[in-house]
């Protein structure tokens, strides 16, 4: 069985502002409570699983349940660096892809502007384009979640 190769040329970045401190948007990533309100691919998706163990080599399980099934979509994976409030940067793997799927890896920066945070996501190593473009759509989904729970709540 031949393994996927990954390009590492094949790679989504997203730039995202939020009108809330680096500390309070870097907590919603790394909060297991936070991360249950907003992290979602779209509308009428719940998050009823949200593991943290924040620290680098520590393990992290986020699962998303459709709003028409009962099928719990998990990603997971392992924290390589950790620096609050400035950079998270993590291994990305679906539980249940093949075996021979190897994991992304994301790193998301939290950039300081005047009172707000510039949130630029890196998301990189894909096999193809078609899995990148599938990531852009999900990720711009859980950054609109987010955006409407910094804007609603306090993290």
């Amino acid at each position: 069985m031949t393994s996927p190769i990954l390009d590492p040329t094949l790679r989504l970045q997203i730039r995202r502002r939020f009108a809330a401190s680096r500390e309070r948007v870097f907590r919603a990533w790394t909060d297991p409570e936070a991360l249950k309100q907003w992290f979602a691919v779209a509308e009428g998706y719940t998050t009823p699983i949200a593991e943290v163990d924040l620290r680098v080599g520590g393990r992290y399980r986020l699962g998303m349940k459709p709003p028409d099934s009962d099928q719990i979509l998990i990603v997971g994976g392992e924290y390589r660096e950790i620096r609050p409030p400035e950079r998270l940067v993590f291994t990305w793997s679906w539980e249940g892809a093949p075996s021979n799927e190897p994991a992304t890896l994301l790193t998301i920066e939290f950039r300081e502007q005047g009172g707000a945070t510039e949130v630029l996501l890196t998301h990189e190593n894909f096999v193809d384009e078609a899995a990148r473009d599938r990531h852009a759509g999900g990720w711009e989904g859980c950054l609109s979640g987010l955006t409407r729970l910094i804007e609603n709540e306090e993290v």
